[in-house]
């Protein structure tokens, strides 16, 4: 009987001892799980991470793409109305131009009239002003020269001479107006110049 208590207890210990080896197999392989499971799950949030950083970057650029070609459009808006207005300005260069030999030569006609109160004077001095008014809604300016500082933007030196009293690069004389539309001069100011 004692060698059946033996064998009994013997059995018992290996139950046990093959029930403890089976347990640490089952908490080592859920260890083993469970590292697995952490790292899966690193590995997802990971690739979530990417792709989130990847779409924001995405985002970010898009975004700097739509700011860059909104600046880009209203440049473009305000160079086409600058060339707009320029055009609109010089479109009528052409016919102004024609037009200031018409202004010279009443002035003449004027000048030459030896009766202010002609009616045929104050026709002439009527039209002449209206003239001048509608080349000015133009634009159109006359260059001021008489006593100024020489400037060849602006001014022709047909003729030099030294007055005494006045100091060099001065206009003494306007020979002929100028005229010019905004600041493109049309017609530089014909003087004589002091030297």
């Amino acid at each position: 009987m004692e060698n059946k208590d033996v064998q009994s207890e013997v059995k018992n210990e290996t139950n046990a001892s093959v029930e403890e080896q089976v347990t640490e197999e089952v908490k080592t392989e859920q260890t083993e799980d469970d590292n697995v499971t952490d790292i899966n799950s690193k590995l997802e949030e990971k690739k979530v991470d990417d792709q989130i950083k990847d779409l924001q970057s995405k985002v970010e650029a898009s975004e700097d793409k739509y700011k860059r070609l909104q600046a880009e459009y209203s440049n473009y808006i305000r160079r086409t109305q600058q060339e707009k207005e320029t055009i609109g300005l010089f479109a009528n260069e052409k016919i102004i131009t024609e037009l200031i030999p018409v202004i010279d030569n009443m002035e003449r006609a004027l000048d030459a009239c030896p009766d202010k109160e002609e009616a045929l004077y104050k026709g002439v001095d009527l039209v002449y002003k209206q003239l001048k008014d509608s080349l000015v809604k133009f634009g159109v300016e006359e260059i001021e020269a008489q006593d100024a500082d020489f400037d060849p933007n602006v001014h022709m030196a047909v003729m030099q001479e030294s007055i005494d009293g006045v100091e060099p690069n001065k206009v003494v004389m306007v020979l002929q107006k100028g005229y010019k539309l905004g600041t493109k001069v049309i017609r530089p100011t014909m003087v004589k110049v002091s030297c």
